[in-house]
């Protein structure tokens, strides 16, 4: 290795562990709902909280995630306190345990508000507690993680296509409204959620290595090849009916390069050397198609939408954080400092426009004309630790200087 790359890279993981601090200081600081236990549901750019906001089911998962996988990276009585009060929480208030899920949303009491069992957020359910009982041991976080899968392979999977299904009310019925949000299309598959269904079973297969458990797995990742993965453009396609018909050409910038490094950690997570090596080589074409994106400043755009050629020069902070991670793994597996080069990049521009430095945690996102975007949350049903935590710690464990 060159001595310039190695000053590179001792660089880039000095400042991610200082960055890492920061992010986990500033949601022990604000996050704790200290009048009604859990965590607050929203808090804007400048630290007011609004205490009367609903608390959903996403946000109160990717808690639980970045407080266990703290602890996991590096002990801290602190990292474990946080993890089980939002463990209790979620046990306490989101999980179903009449039906079997996890509810949307809740009020700010704990109240089931959106009682929609919707597959991306059981997902992350799964992913968290998996992550949490690497922390903690609890073998009854284990099976609450195992019987959530075996929920949606009964419930959410679909025998004859295969894939899974976007939501259902309550009690596992079929819902008019499939949508994680507003911006999304109304169609039964998406590549979002599988992505994150994927992510937790992989997880899960951490720490329960059943062979149930690693078909699903390999069906999903044959679901990114034969559906998904474009393998004209090498972008991935968002949006499915139940029979797999594409029904979107937009482009997602963030989830391609997310979906590289996903992939890869699952091959290898349940050890299919053929799949790993097939992996490698797609993720260097999606990577260098997700190029076309960058802004000169290292900042990754938001969307493409292809039917009338309208790029949406939002840059959002999600997007940045799996940019880092995606371009980094492309480096590793090309030996091709490009990609280095471009996470880092990317680096220096969330340094410069993403980071709230004022007021701790990281933007929503700047707009077109770079300037910092108006109305959003820094805490929210979307907004949390998960992306920018997870892209610090995943580096750093990988810069092996």
């Amino acid at each position: 290795m060159r001595k310039e790359v190695e000053i590179q890279l001792s660089n880039f993981k000095s400042e991610l562990n200082k960055e890492l601090s920061r992010i986990l200081s500033y949601w022990a600081a604000y996050g704790p709902d200290t009048e009604n236990d859990g965590f607050w549901g929203k808090i804007d750019n400048d630290n007011n909280i609004t205490p009367d906001a609903p608390k959903g089911s996403v946000l109160n998962a990717r808690i639980l995630w970045t407080f266990s996988a703290a602890y996991n990276h590096k002990p801290d009585p602190l990292f474990t306190a946080l993890a089980e009060r939002a463990y209790e929480y979620l046990s306490d208030y989101f999980i179903d345990d009449e039906q079997g899920g996890v509810y949307w949303s809740v009020d700010y009491e704990g109240n089931p508000l959106d009682t929609k069992k919707q597959v991306y957020a059981i997902a992350f359910t799964i992913y968290a507690l998996s992550e949490f009982y690497i922390a903690s041991g609890n073998e009854e976080v284990k099976q609450k993680a195992i019987d959530l899968f075996y929920l949606l392979v009964s419930k959410a999977y679909d025998p004859i296509k295969t894939g899974y299904f976007e939501a259902f009310t309550k009690d596992w019925r079929p819902i008019e409204d499939l949508r994680l949000s507003e911006k999304d299309q109304n169609e039964k598959k998406t590549m979002n959620t599988h992505l994150h269904v994927l992510e937790g079973y992989t997880n899960l297969y951490r720490i329960w290595p059943d062979e149930s458990l690693r078909e699903h797995i390999n069906l999903l990742l044959h679901n990114f090849f034969d559906h998904f993965i474009n393998h004209q453009t090498y972008h991935l396609a968002l949006f499915f009916d139940e029979n797999w018909h594409s029904k979107s050409g937009l482009i997602s910038y963030g989830h391609d390069i997310e979906a590289t490094w996903l992939l890869l950690e699952a091959a290898e997570v349940i050890g299919d050397g053929g799949m790993v090596e097939a992996i490698k080589k797609i993720s260097i074409e999606i990577a260098e198609a997700t190029t076309k994106g960058l802004d000169a400043d290292g900042g990754l755009w938001y969307e493409y939408e292809t039917a009338n050629s309208y790029l949406i020069k939002e840059k959002h902070w999600w997007v940045q954080a799996e940019a880092m991670i995606g371009f980094f793994n492309a480096w590793q597996i090309s030996d091709n400092e490009k990609y280095l080069d471009l996470a880092t990049k990317n680096w220096e521009f969330v340094k410069a426009k993403i980071l709230n430095k004022a007021n701790g945690e990281w933007y929503w996102g700047v707009d077109k004309d770079g300037e910092i975007m108006q109305g959003e949350d820094k805490v929210g049903l979307w907004k949390c630790p998960y992306h920018n935590s997870r892209a610090c710690i995943e580096i750093i464990k990988r810069i092996e200087i």
